[in-house]
Order: structure tokens, then sequence, then C-alpha cells
């Protein structure tokens, strides 16, 4: 098993409250997701926000910066989240899988504005992106974990488990480019669906009735 950070201790990891924003990340999500960042100039995010661009700029060193900050708080809180969902499946490892996977796809819908930003990395610096990667393995390695403990113990049937969580995480993040709140499904109605598919990507579909 592979060392994961410690979970945050979470009241539900169903449940999703607004993010702490400083007003100089909250104003740039939105004006980011408006006009994705190339479109978000740094006079616009400054007009937004009610500031001078020197001003901004003694917050953050550029517009990149606050991107990245933006990336890596929406990728600890997924972090947190999915580990809290796991330690609540106990010791059955059906269960921890689909708790995982249900916090994913859960915070592609209700987070899918913070979740949407990692079509942005294209504009990121190799380095900063480099040390995201880094951020985000935690969740890879997670799901690697998860599957591989499944195939260990019986119920998972995986010719590759890296290629199938490849597999599982595209599909879960994908999500996030299309789900708008208030659509034809709800938060939930999505995780159950993906959850009973992401069952059959690792060979389980018959504990599909399990997934919550």
């Amino acid at each position: 098993m592979t060392a994961q950070p410690t979970p945050r201790r979470l009241a539900n990891w169903r449940e999703f409250e607004a993010l702490q924003l400083d007003p100089i990340l909250e104003h740039a999500l939105d004006a980011f997701g408006e006009n994705g960042f190339h479109g978000t100039s740094v006079r616009d995010l400054a007009r937004r926000i009610g500031v001078t661009v020197p001003a901004l700029y003694y917050h953050y060193e550029n517009k990149e910066a606050v991107l990245v900050a933006l990336l890596h708080t929406a990728v600890r809180d997924l972090t947190e989240r999915a580990l809290a969902a796991v330690a609540a499946g106990g010791d059955d490892p059906v269960r921890r899988f689909t708790h995982f996977v249900e916090a994913i796809v859960l915070n592609s819908t209700y987070r899918s504005r913070q979740s949407a930003l990692d079509s942005e990395l294209r504009h990121v610096s190799p380095q900063n992106r480099r040390h995201y990667a880094e951020t985000r393995k935690h969740v890879e390695l997670i799901a690697l974990d998860l599957v591989d403990e499944g195939v260990e113990r019986g119920v998972f049937v995986v010719d590759d488990i890296a290629e199938a969580v490849r597999a599982l995480l595209g599909m879960c993040q994908s999500i996030a480019r299309w789900y708008r709140i208030g659509g034809p499904l709800t938060p939930d109605q999505v995780a159950a669906r993906y959850t009973v598919i992401a069952l059959r990507i690792v060979g389980c579909p018959s504990a599909s009735a399990r997934a919550r």
C-alpha cells in the first residue's frame, strides 16, 4: 500500500460546503470560468476585485500564480475528501472503492468550476505543472491502492491495474466539462451511474448494488 496524506476530519464527505477562497481567488474562479485563463487579463481581475493591478501583484506574483493557487486548493480538497470517503468504507474493498468513485464524481459535479480548471494547465509553466502533477498524483495513488486491494482480495478482475485507473479517473474528471448544477441529473444521480460503470471497469459488475 502507498502512504497517503492524513485525511481531514470532514463531518460528511458527501456534503460540499463553499470553499474558503480569498476575494482574488473567488473572482478569478468566476473570470476563468467565463473567459478562460488566456481570455482573462490581470486588469480585468483587478477591476472585478476592486483593486489596482499593483495591489493584486502584492498578493500574487502574476496571473499564473492565481491559477496555480486555485488548482492546488481544489486538488487538496479533493484528496482530503477522497481519503475520508475511503476511510468510511471500513474493511470492505468494494465499498471503499465505490465511496472513492462517488467522492470523485460528486467533486466533479458540485465543484465543476474548480475541476474544469485542469483544462487550463496548458498555460502553466513546466515547473508549476510538475508541482501540480505531484500533488494530484495522490488521487491516482489512492485509486491504484484500492484496485490493487480489490484484485488481491478476489473481488476485482483487472488485467492492467494502471490502465484501468487511468481510464477510471479520465472518465470521472471529464464530467466537469459538461455537468452543470440545475441540469437534468443531480450530482447523486451522476455518481450512482458512474459508480456502476466504474465497477464494470474493475470487473465487478455484480457489486453495483453495493455502491451506496
